[in-house]
């Protein structure tokens, strides 16, 4: 269900604000198994300057168009050469960006004022037609963007001053604007999407943004270099490396072994079987950092034996999640209190306590669950659940998923799918068919939970399974006009609670953002934030 990155999957889930400086302040929730780790939202800072540094993607990105990433290698990369209107910090905050300042003169309008005297990496300057240019984009059904619904609500993106745009909704829409703080809100040169045409975005094409790195080169299966931006309008962002060298490998044992050997820097969505390797070794530090993300059960199909909410509250009672928290995620990780994780409440976090921290712990009472799979009427009828060889983890989950059914009476059937197929669930309704369940890891793009469950609206391009509730839709609505983020979160605990009675995605587990750096490299944020904000700029010598 909702922002599904199914090429992470489990290789991160959700956020756990653990410490004062983390995203929330809140007490720390406790781990699985006695695992030892805290959660912070910055390495120590770097001591001196680098001529470059090589940072290992667990894949290779499949686009660097702003438009269609939707993924974490996409976007890890251009969160340094592209930047958005509004920013996210490392600590889950929304600040200005591109857009100097913005005002909602009333409901259903919102200008920005753009920062002046910006540069494009080809020496142009920043006007309000490049910002048109690139959100019109995001509709055009040509380009054929994942974040179009974004702009659901959206009547007209306008040029009203040459560093200013002002976006004209038909109906209120607090979502849209946070999401100009990720890839809905990016600003590349018009002239260029307009040369570039369909190669833009592709190792054939150009990219040309304002963020502190520039696209250097792209070799196809190999790497991806970026350059430093001299003329970066950031004094508090200029890079601390000249140069940066993105490598791609899948295999996390070879990922792991290029950390050891110090061919790879450093990386994000470390594998959790690699965790006590690594933080054994002597050759870095294992950080964790703030999250939004979460894994969850997405159901696909309504119409089968899961349309039965009887049934989807059984097999979330049947979940061992302590077992399967030590097992998928080498004990680093919380079970799932609802399908929004405690991370993504960062924007209000006074309210995190009272309107999360307070639910009740996920139960496992397989007597429970047994009667009330008998009271269904599913006993015996088969649910496919998708699994894939993308990650260890998925597997490991699946297996579990598989044996808590069957122990209440579920004929739970593996249906293995190659990886590509696996990521086209998410994208491509045909590729759901005959599927039962998904296990996602979906996470929000800004710290505020209204952006998850905006993908259990109806219609919305992140119900994958077409789930339908009224109550749900009118609650949503009213969330979503109120610009107040402490009210705004009392609004969303209504959707939260709704969720959990009807549960269309079955939550599982949280886990912290995973980052592994070598002994020479330091200063990166350490959290999910890092997809949007340009944390490569950060990153330089460590003490000596």
């Amino acid at each position: 269900m909702r922002m599904s990155r199914s090429m992470a999957f489990l290789l991160c889930a959700a956020a756990l604000a653990a410490t004062t400086g983390a995203c929330s302040g809140a007490t720390t929730p406790q781990p699985v198994g006695g695992a030892d780790y805290k959660v912070a939202p910055l390495s120590p800072a770097a001591q001196g300057t680098l001529d470059s540094f090589t940072w290992s993607l667990y894949a290779e990105p499949y686009t660097l168009d702003y438009a269609l990433a939707y993924d974490y290698p996409p976007n890890t990369v251009l969160a340094n050469v592209c930047e958005q209107l509004m920013r996210v910090t490392p600590d889950m905050r929304i600040e200005p960006g591109l857009a100097v300042k913005y005002d909602r003169p009333d409901p259903l309008t919102l200008v920005y004022t753009l920062r002046p005297g910006v540069k494009f990496h080809d020496g142009a300057t920043m006007t309000a037609d490049d910002v048109v240019a690139s959100l019109q984009r995001q509709t055009d059904p040509e380009t054929g963007s994942p974040w179009a619904s974004a702009f659901k609500n959206v009547r007209a993106v306008e040029k009203t001053g040459p560093l200013e745009v002002t976006l004209r909704l038909t109906k209120p829409d607090v979502l849209l604007h946070e999401l100009m703080a990720a890839s809905p809100g990016t600003v590349e040169s018009a002239a260029t999407l307009a040369r570039a045409g369909k190669d833009y975005g592709t190792p054939a094409g150009k990219v040309n943004c304002t963020g502190p790195y520039a696209l250097d080169t792209w070799t196809q299966g190999s790497e991806i270099t970026l350059k430093k931006h001299d003329a970066y309008w950031d004094p508090q962002l200029a890079p601390r490396s000249s140069a940066v060298k993105f490598t791609f490998i899948e295999d996390p044992a070879a990922r792991t072994n290029a950390f050891l050997s110090g061919s790879a820097d450093g990386g994000y969505m470390v594998a959790p079987a690699t965790l006590g390797q690594l933080r054994s070794s002597g050759k870095g530090s294992v950080l964790f950092g703030p999250n939004t993300a979460a894994a969850n059960l997405a159901v696909l199909d309504f119409k089968g034996p899961l349309g039965d909410v009887k049934v989807r509250q059984a097999l979330s009672l049947a979940l061992d999640r302590k077992n399967i928290i030590k097992a998928a995620a080498g004990g680093v990780g919380v079970p799932a209190k609802a399908p929004a994780a405690r991370g993504a409440w960062a924007l209000a976090p006074e309210k995190t306590a009272a309107l999360y921290d307070t639910l009740p712990d996920p139960r496992h009472d397989l007597d429970a669950a047994k009667k009330l799979v008998q009271e269904s009427g599913a006993a015996g009828r088969k649910i496919t659940l998708v699994t894939s060889t993308l990650a260890p983890e998925i597997s490991v989950v699946a297996t579990a998923v598989q044996a808590a059914g069957r122990e209440i009476g579920l004929d739970v059937e593996l249906k293995s799918v190659p990886p590509e197929a696996y990521s086209s669930i998410f994208v491509d309704p045909a590729a759901r068919a005959g599927l039962d369940l998904v296990i996602t890891n979906g996470y929000d793009n800004t710290p505020d939970p209204l952006e998850f469950y905006q993908y259990l609206r109806t219609g919305d391009f992140g119900n994958y399974g077409n789930w339908s509730n009224a109550e749900f839709d009118a609650a949503f609505d009213r969330a979503n006009a109120e610009p107040d983020a402490g009210r705004r979160a009392e609004l969303t605990a209504e959707l939260q609670r709704i969720a959990m009675r009807e549960l269309p995605v079955i939550p599982v587990y949280e886990a912290p953002y995973v980052l592994f750096l070598g002994k020479r490299v330091t200063g990166a944020p350490t959290g999910i934030a890092q997809l949007y904000y340009p944390w490569a700029a950060t990153i330089g010598a460590a003490a000596k």
